[in-house]
């Protein structure tokens, strides 16, 4: 059984077909129409149209990892940090346009499918994948299946605020989403790299900064508020496997800090969770994507 996945991500669309043995056999990538939904819609079907042929396949059912979630009650998207998706049939207007079953979920969502399948997370019975990028996201896979919740929101939790907060980090910064203090608006490679900017250092991108000055008070801050974010989702979730995709899973600081840091927060005498970065890397989305069609989700 072939697939066909597709990860919309805010910079790029890639897509890929994998043959019966999970190995990738058409790839390609486009730059994302910014802003542009219709072209977006547009884009997405051919690139699947070029995948599939340099593939000698077609007829494919897709799965399309989205920034954001189609609402159960409407299928509208929502969510989206990628705002021009909010609202829209995205899934419709995709089954339209490519001609078949689509099946949509969230990118995070995708990375821990991937990672659960044949990835970092592979022998996990219970597995958190993130996304720490230009957003936060995450997704839960539970013995190799995807929860979606009765809300289609499981593992959203880069709309949580931000836990145990001090007096420097209150009232906390506005996100796009309308709300104060998400986890968004602290974790994400933006407001890192603003908050370099903030104490005097010149302009570097996240992860730079965060290889060149792992000891500076913003690197180690930033990696404490990730210690107190991910503590609650082992409080909740407890997860085996913590798996980090997304530009920012490149800090190696993450592996070796963060697991120090959760004694002081997770409520347990003894931690086995692991945090690890994705296997597949940038591409766990879009191998993730491709198997939404058999991994017991749809959308």
């Amino acid at each position: 059984m072939m697939l066909t996945g597709v990860d919309l991500g805010g910079t790029k669309i890639e897509a890929v077909v994998l043959d019966e043995r999970d190995g990738v056999v058409a790839r390609k990538r486009v730059p994302t129409p910014r802003g542009d939904y219709r072209g977006t819609v547009s884009s997405i079907a051919a690139l699947v149209a070029n995948v599939e042929q340099e593939a000698g396949a077609g007829g494919l059912e897709v799965g399309i990892g989205v920034p954001g979630s189609p609402s159960p009650r409407t299928g509208l998207m929502r969510n989206c940090n990628s705002t021009v998706l909010n609202g829209r049939p995205l899934g419709q207007d995709l089954r339209d346009a490519i001609g078949r079953p689509v099946h949509l979920s969230n990118d995070a969502n995708c990375l821990a499918v991937s990672e659960a399948r044949d990835g970092a997370a592979v022998d996990a019975a219970t597995v958190f994948g993130m996304i720490l990028g230009t957003g936060v996201g995450g997704g839960i896979v539970t013995n190799r299946k995807l929860l979606r919740g009765c809300n289609g929101v499981a593992g959203e939790w880069g709309h949580m605020p931000l836990p145990w907060p001090d007096h420097s980090e209150l009232p906390g910064r506005r996100c796009w989403c309308g709300r104060m203090n998400c986890l968004e608006t602290w974790l994400a490679g933006p407001p890192l790299e603003q908050s370099w900017v903030d104490a005097g250092h010149p302009a570097m991108t996240a992860t730079a900064l965060a290889s060149e000055a792992p000891n500076d008070p913003v690197v180690t801050r930033w990696l404490d508020r990730l210690a107190r974010a991910t503590a609650v989702i082992i409080d909740v979730l407890d997860p085996d496997v913590v798996v980090i995709g997304g530009g920012l899973s490149a800090i190696d600081a993450i592996y070796r800090c963060v697991p120090r840091l959760w004694p002081e927060y997770v409520f347990a005498d003894e931690i086995n969770t692991r945090i690890v970065p994705a296997a597949h890397g940038d591409s766990s989305g879009v191998l993730g994507a491709a198997r939404l069609p058999i991994s017991g989700y749809s959308s």
